[in-house]
């Protein structure tokens, strides 16, 4: 098992930024693969951004085309807590934001973009980008 809780979330102007973490416990951080997911009333759950590896050791990030160039992932694997910055942020990216996590046996893995694969999830937190 593992639990994830998010924070960060919160009230911004268009242009704004927001950092979003996820804090982690339970099972070995390192096993898990790490995702931020969002949801806006009225419509499904869609993926943000991941993390990808190969080898075992490399690791690269993925993201929506919808926020790329403007949000970041990134972890600390001391702290067993993951980050996404969000800078330039638009009304459209009004939703609550949603950490999950997917067991990953393997030393190649590419981000997966369906909420259906991941096995944990925070409870979320509220974003509102105002104009």
């Amino acid at each position: 098992q593992v639990q994830l809780v998010e924070s960060g979330g919160g009230l911004v102007q268009v242009g704004g930024s927001l950092r979003l973490s996820c804090a982690a416990s339970g099972r070995t951080f390192g096993s898990y693969a790490m995702g931020w997911f969002r949801q806006a009333p009225g419509k499904e759950r869609e993926f943000v951004a991941g993390f990808s590896w190969r080898d075992g050791s490399t690791t690269y990030t993925s993201y929506a085309d919808s926020v790329k160039g403007r949000f970041t992932i990134s972890r600390d694997n001391a702290k067993n807590t993951v980050f996404l910055q969000m800078n330039s942020l638009k009304p459209e990216d009004t939703a609550v934001y949603y950490c999950a996590a997917k067991l990953v046996d393997s030393s190649w893995y590419i981000a997966s973009r369906s909420a259906r694969e991941y096995d944990y999830w925070g409870q979320g937190t509220q974003v509102t980008v105002s104009s």
